[in-house]
C-alpha cells in the first residue's frame, strides 16, 4: 500500500508537469502572426517566424494566428498576392500536437494536426499531418 501511494504521487507530479508545458506552449504560441519561412524549410519540417521577423521579399507567405476561445486564423496568399483570411477551430492535443479544424465558407473544409518540432527564439518548426477521411 505504501509503494502504490508514492506512485500516485508520482503520477500527479508527472502530469502537473505535462499541464505546464502544455500552457507554456500556448503561451509560446498564442498572441503572434505565423509566418512561413519557406527558405528555412527541412525535408517535411515547415518552419514558421512572427509576423514582426525582418524576412526577406516575396510575392506572399502563408501563415496562421492562434487566438483565445480555441479561434485559429489561417492566411492564404489571394489572387491579388495580399492574405486570405479562413477562420476555424483549433485544440491543443498529446505530445505537442495542434488540432485544427478550417471552415468551409465556399472552400472546401480542413482537418489537419500540426506536430510541434520545436519552438525555440521564435522560430517554430512543425510537421504538418493531414487528418484522416472517416
Amino acid at each position: 500500500m505504501k509503494h502504490a501511494s508514492l506512485l500516485c504521487i508520482l503520477c500527479l507530479f508527472l502530469l502537473a508537469g505535462t499541464c505546464k508545458k502544455q500552457e507554456k506552449l500556448k503561451s509560446e504560441l498564442m498572441g503572434k502572426t505565423w509566418l512561413h519561412s519557406f527558405e528555412e524549410d527541412e525535408g517535411d519540417i515547415t518552419v514558421y517566424r512572427p509576423n514582426t521577423y525582418d524576412f526577406a521579399p516575396s510575392r506572399g507567405r502563408t501563415g496562421f494566428a492562434l487566438e483565445p476561445d480555441n479561434v485559429i486564423k489561417q492566411y492564404e496568399i489571394a489572387p491579388t498576392d495580399g492574405l486570405e483570411e479562413r477562420p476555424g477551430k483549433w485544440t491543443l492535443g498529446e505530445k505537442n500536437t495542434i488540432n485544427v479544424h478550417i471552415n468551409g465558407n465556399g472552400s472546401p473544409e480542413e482537418n489537419y494536426s500540426l506536430e510541434i518540432v520545436s519552438l525555440k527564439n521564435d522560430v517554430l518548426k512543425i510537421r504538418k499531418k493531414q487528418a484522416s477521411k472517416k
